[in-house]
C-alpha cells in the first residue's frame, strides 16, 4: 500500500539531499527486552520453597527482604516478586504490607499440588501424612473406579491393562511402583471426573513412598497383581460393584504395606 507523504518530510528531504526518505520512514529498531530464563525463575521458586518446607523459615516468620533475595540469587526485583507470587498462589506464604512475606502454616499449604509434594520431600512421607493420604484414597478411588466402569473408553481400559502387565513383568520394586503409578493415574482419568483427575499429584507421591514398604513386602506383589487384574476385568465387563470391590482389595494391601513400612527394621 502506498501512503501519501506529508509536506514536512518532503521539504526536509529536498533541503538535504543526503537524507533518504525510506530511512526516515523506517521505524527505529526496538531495543531487545531482557527476559529471565524460565529455568532460572523455576530454580529460584524451588529453592525458596524447599527452604520453607525444610523449616529453615518457620511458619509465621518472614522471608528475607526483596533486596536481600535479589543479591542472593543475582536477579532483579521483578524476578523475585514473580517468584513470591507463585509461592503465595500455592499457599506457602502471604504478602503483608509493611511486614513483608510471611510463611504460612503447613495446614494452609495446597497439598494436592505436585510441586508442593516434591518440595516437601521426606517431610511429606511421615506416617501421619501417609495415613491421611490412604484415608483420602479410600474415599476417592472406589468412587472413581465405579465411574470408570461406566465411562472408561476402550483405550483407557487398554492402557490400564498395559500398566497391569508392566506390574506383573516388573523385576524390581522401582519398576513395579512406576507401573502402579501409571495404573492409578489412568484410573482417575478414566472416571472422567475432572476433580478426581486433579488428584494425580497426591496419589503419585503416596505410591512412590510405598517403594520402601514394597521392597520389604515382596510377598504382597502377587496379591497386588491379582487385585489390579481383577479391577481391569471389572472395568472391561462394565461391572461397577466389581470395580469398587477390586479397588478396596488394592487399598487393603496398601494399608498393609504402610504398616510394614512403619515397623522398625
Amino acid at each position: 500500500m502506498t501512503s501519501r507523504a506529508t509536506p514536512q518530510p518532503q521539504t526536509t528531504a529536498q533541503s538535504d539531499p543526503g537524507l533518504d526518505i525510506a530511512t526516515l520512514a523506517k521505524p527505529a529498531a526496538a531495543k531487545p527486552v531482557r527476559r529471565t530464563k524460565p529455568r532460572v525463575q523455576k530454580e529460584i521458586i524451588a529453592s525458596l520453597a524447599r527452604a520453607i518446607a525444610s523449616g529453615l523459615y518457620a511458619p509465621g516468620s518472614n522471608l528475607p527482604r526483596e533486596n536481600d533475595l535479589c543479591a542472593e540469587f543475582g536477579v532483579s526485583r521483578t524476578v523475585i516478586r514473580e517468584a513470591l507470587k507463585v509461592l503465595e498462589s500455592k499457599g506457602l506464604v502471604r504478602g503483608r504490607p509493611r511486614v513483608g512475606t510471611v510463611v504460612r502454616d503447613k495446614e494452609e499449604w495446597n497439598l494436592l499440588d505436585p510441586d508442593i509434594v516434591e518440595w516437601m520431600g521426606s517431610d511429606f512421607l511421615d506416617e501421619s501424612m501417609l495415613k491421611a493420604v490412604l484415608e483420602a484414597r479410600r474415599a476417592i478411588e472406589p468412587a472413581a473406579a465405579e465411574l470408570a466402569a461406566s465411562r472408561a473408553t476402550a483405550q483407557e481400559i487398554a492402557d490400564l491393562d498395559h500398566a497391569w502387565q508392566r506390574m506383573a513383568a516388573a523385576k524390581d520394586s522401582y519398576s513395579f511402583i512406576e507401573a502402579d503409578v501409571v495404573f492409578h493415574t489412568v484410573l482417575l482419568k478414566a472416571s472422567h471426573n475432572r476433580v478426581f483427575a486433579q488428584l494425580y499429584g497426591l496419589i503419585h507421591a503416596a505410591l512412590h513412598r510405598a517403594l520402601d514398604a514394597s521392597a520389604r513386602a515382596v510377598a504382597d506383589y502377587e496379591n497386588a497383581i491379582v487385585a489390579h487384574h481383577a479391577l481391569v476385568e471389572a472395568l472391561r465387563m462394565r461391572d461397577r460393584e466389581g470395580a469398587r470391590r477390586a479397588v478396596g482389595a488394592i487399598l487393603d494391601l496398601a494399608e498393609h504395606d504402610l504398616h510394614i513400612s512403619a515397623e522398625p527394621e
